[in-house]
């Protein structure tokens, strides 16, 4: 075997990548300003957080059930409503259903712009028009929903079986009546199981949301930060944490038996 015949063939080709990352990197850090001394330089800094941060206040314990179970129930209402309009709206971005690609263009790019929208700005924007509270939580939840789940439900909507379609097309159906009783029931599973996800990547999106006044746990997180009660910080991200994985395994349990 000669030697252009082994992986040595490649050895310039691959330097030359190498060395071309080094570069984007070190010249990034020069353009960002980011130096990595500066880790070292504050290393008393981190040795006081970590100090603080590794004793957990759990004393505070009860004073975090009610904002912790006001961002569960922001949650759950924001991702419901979430669902219950982006299902009809996914509906009608394909052309399995309306038939009309002027249509679905529109409610497409509609879509779009709402997935463009960051969750922290969408909240502040919210804040802004409606002031700082829950409610204002749930509009963001609930828009955000609606961008994710109206996409994956218009994409599977794309990759169902179109014989039910036809079937219901050759007796004189209706658009409502072939979205109702031929596609519905064909990504019925699929939409709970989105839902389930929206609602697991919500909880963790509510915690930060208090950041800009959406309400919930983010709130006492943003103030115990604020003060440097590390302490608490710790014991808040504890109890999310705990939350997660909580809703994560129901979440599990419920998809396992949705198949």
């Amino acid at each position: 075997m000669k030697l252009k015949d082994t992986i040595h063939r490649d050895l310039y080709k691959h330097l030359f990548i190498v060395v071309l990352v080094l570069l984007c990197v070190f010249s990034s850090a020069r353009v960002t300003g980011a130096q990595m001394t500066d880790v070292f330089n504050n290393l008393d800094q981190m040795g006081i957080f970590l100090q603080r941060f590794l004793s957990p206040d759990w004393s505070y314990i009860p004073k975090i059930i009610e904002p912790m179970l006001k961002t569960i129930k922001m949650s759950v209402v924001g991702t419901t409503l979430g669902v219950v309009f982006a299902v009809p709206f996914a509906f009608l971005a394909t052309t399995v259903v309306t038939r009309n690609f002027f249509v679905t263009t529109i409610i497409r790019f509609l879509m779009s712009i709402v997935r463009t929208i960051p969750n922290l700005l969408l909240a502040a924007l919210f804040v802004a028009m409606f002031g700082i509270g829950e409610f204002t939580g749930v509009l963001t939840i609930a828009v955000f929903t609606f961008g994710m789940v109206s996409q994956l439900v218009y994409e599977a909507i794309e990759t169902i079986d179109h014989g039910p379609i036809e079937a219901a097309e050759s007796v004189g159906s209706t658009k409502t009546q072939i979205a109702f009783w031929s596609i519905a029931p064909q990504i019925s599973h699929q939409i709970a199981s989105y839902s389930l996800y929206a609602f697991e990547v919500n909880i963790r999106a509510s915690t930060i949301l208090g950041y800009v006044g959406a309400g919930g746990i983010g709130v006492i997180l943003n103030s115990s930060l604020s003060l440097m009660r590390y302490d608490r910080v710790s014991i808040i991200i504890l109890a999310i944490l705990v939350v997660v994985i909580t809703i994560d395994w129901i979440s599990e349990i419920i998809r396992k038996r949705l198949v």
